[in-house]
């Protein structure tokens, strides 16, 4: 299966006007936005990450946080909206809503008409979050590096969300018949649903193959200007599907399966390895060196989704990514985002001073609100 990138040119689209009612501990906000960097200024827990948040949930129909949608309704109220105005290259204007009342399913809107599958809806605006969270791609589990991959060709190829969530619920479906007991699972049925697994799982594999071959060399690049050529960097992509044939791999142990009540071989099991100068990230990485190694990851991603898709500059949402890098680092970090591959950004932190070093570095139009308890002022 052969994939191809179509296109190295990209437009941009701008988030003009977010309005915001009741999303975390925003109870209302109506702001309008620089077309290039919009800077969040103001201490931990007065709702920056959240506004970044809201704009994540446009663009990719969820949290950033991966909690329920519920969580995100402001304590004591029954209901959210959040609603973009965005402008394309040309002028011609997007809006984007979500409406999501408790106990009730979230409705997202393009103009005026709801999208019957929120699949429909990943890639329209493309965007890429880096933040503290990032961390766990590195010390958390496979699943996390699995959720990055997944995230960002989404974002470029709605095939990929559908053959993925298939994948998954064949997977579901298998392992309920594996924790049978009593009588042994129906052997035809878990044929049928293991087909289902081998076919997506190859098509899911191939694809983030492809990302991960393509991402490489970016990664490499955006690396080791951040560091200043001081280390290597490294990842790997490994999956059961490199054994052979995935429904054999699923099959050949079956048995193994059904004993301990859940499938070992998939797609589900994919690994991306990090390295730093050929050791495990995990072990090796100082915080300096990891926090670059994730910049440098997120900015590759963003080059991807530039290039590929709806071949659109995605937004990008930098949250307090300048904690724990030395001077020299931040430098090198604002030098590449102020390029012009470059669009709209938004940057939050907790230091003044700081974001006017950095504004000084990226020449353009900016807007800086300062943030308190939910409330935007700029």
């Amino acid at each position: 299966m052969h994939c191809e990138l179509i296109c190295i040119f990209a437009t941009i689209m701008v988030l003009t006007r977010l309005s915001i009612l009741n999303y975390r501990n925003i109870a209302q906000a109506d702001l309008e936005l620089s077309s290039g960097i919009n800077c969040l200024i103001g201490q931990n827990g007065e709702g920056k990450t959240n506004l970044l948040d809201a704009i994540y949930f446009l663009s990719m129909c969820k949290s950033s946080t991966g909690g329920t949608d519920s969580t995100c309704i402001r304590h004591g109220e029954e209901y959210m909206m959040l609603q973009g105005q965005y402008e394309r290259e040309d002028g011609s204007p997007e809006e984007i809503s979500c409406g999501l009342r408790m106990g009730q399913k979230k409705v997202f809107r393009r103009g005026k008409k709801a999208y019957k599958r929120l699949a429909e809806h990943i890639g329209l605006v493309p965007l890429v979050v880096v933040s503290p969270a990032d961390s766990e791609l590195i010390v958390g589990g496979s699943e996390e590096r699995r959720r990055f991959l997944d995230i960002v060709i989404s974002q470029c190829e709605p095939a990929y969300i559908d053959a993925l969530i298939r994948y998954n619920k064949a997977l579901q479906q298998r392992n309920v018949l594996l924790k049978m007991e009593g009588a042994e699972p129906d052997p035809e049925l878990l044929d049928i649903l293991e087909e289902t697994m081998a076919r997506e799982g190859e098509f899911v594999y191939e694809r983030r193959r492809f990302y991960v071959e393509q991402l490489v060399p970016t990664f490499q690049r955006y690396y080791s200007t951040v560091s200043q050529g001081a280390e290597q960097v490294g990842l790997e992509y490994v999956s059961h599907c490199q054994r052979g044939p995935l429904l054999e791999v699923i099959r050949r142990d079956r048995h193994k399966d059904r004993a301990v009540g859940y499938s070992l071989h998939g797609i589900h099991r994919d690994e991306l390895e990090m390295t730093l100068s050929g050791y495990p990230i995990r072990r090796e990485g100082s915080q300096g060196q990891r926090k670059s190694f994730l910049v440098a990851l997120k900015l590759s991603q963003f080059d991807f989704l530039r290039r590929t898709g709806s071949h659109t500059t995605p937004i990008l949402l930098l949250d307090d990514i300048f904690d724990k890098l030395d001077a020299t680092r931040v430098e090198q970090i604002v030098r590449l985002v102020s390029g012009e591959n470059f669009g709209q950004i938004f940057i939050t932190d907790t230091n003044r001073d700081h974001l006017d070093q950095i504004l000084r570095l990226m020449p353009g139009e900016h807007r800086l609100f300062h943030v308190k308890n939910g409330n935007f002022e700029g």
